[in-house]
């Protein structure tokens, strides 16, 4: 625990945290709820090591306070994430949405290059045929996303990716605004999603 408080301590001396958008806090604020609450899933500084768990780093502010929001309130689903909001108040979210969103976010590679190369095309140009569009049109050519609309993909795990994908298609998820992810799921194939997730791994 010593190490987790002095590697956050170090991570905030030197980061210039932002203030973006509608979300106002102090990200310093949040620091002992990340070394206490997230950082056993998400790492102190939002690299998530483990494929399962979301990367939170360079997420806009918005979209993680908005996410937050929609657990604590249950309009999207996590047993996990459910017990972990529980108790935070709405500064609290807050606050984490910015201490996150200012977290240096880490490139990673796809695991199957091959698989990547197909995820390439629909990532770039959807999927011709089934009304799918591409994914960059919204989340940029580079996955940075748009602030606010549309998050950061880039380097995100391939798993979470394709889960949070068939959980859209399924509708376990359901808090997309005006159902746009859910309507581009569901004319998604596994293996369209699959490809598009591995080249998701790799973007950057």
């Amino acid at each position: 625990m010593k190490f987790v408080v002095t590697l956050a301590t170090a991570l905030v001396a030197t980061s210039a945290y932002a203030n973006p958008g509608m979300v106002k806090g102090d990200p310093r604020a949040a620091e002992s709820i990340v070394n206490q609450v997230c950082a056993a899933c998400h790492a102190v500084d939002g690299n998530s090591a483990a494929a399962a768990n979301p990367k939170l780093a360079g997420l806009n502010a918005e979209y993680l306070y908005k996410q937050l929001s929609n657990f604590k309130s249950g309009e999207r689903k996590n047993a996990i994430m459910s017990g972990m909001v529980a108790n935070l108040s709405d500064q609290d979210m807050k606050n984490l949405a910015l201490y996150f969103s200012a977290q240096q976010p880490k490139p990673a590679t796809s695991k199957d290059q091959a698989l990547a190369l197909i995820g390439q095309k629909i990532y770039r140009g959807g999927v011709q045929g089934a009304g799918v569009p591409a994914c960059a049109s919204c989340h940029g050519p580079q996955g940075k996303g748009i602030p606010v609309q549309f998050p950061r993909l880039a380097g995100q795990h391939t798993d979470y990716i394709y889960t949070q994908l068939n959980s859209f298609r399924v509708g376990a998820r359901a808090n997309d605004a005006a159902k746009m992810m859910r309507s581009i799921a569901a004319k998604m194939t596994d293996a369209d999603m699959k490809a598009v997730a591995s080249y998701i791994q790799g973007l950057r």
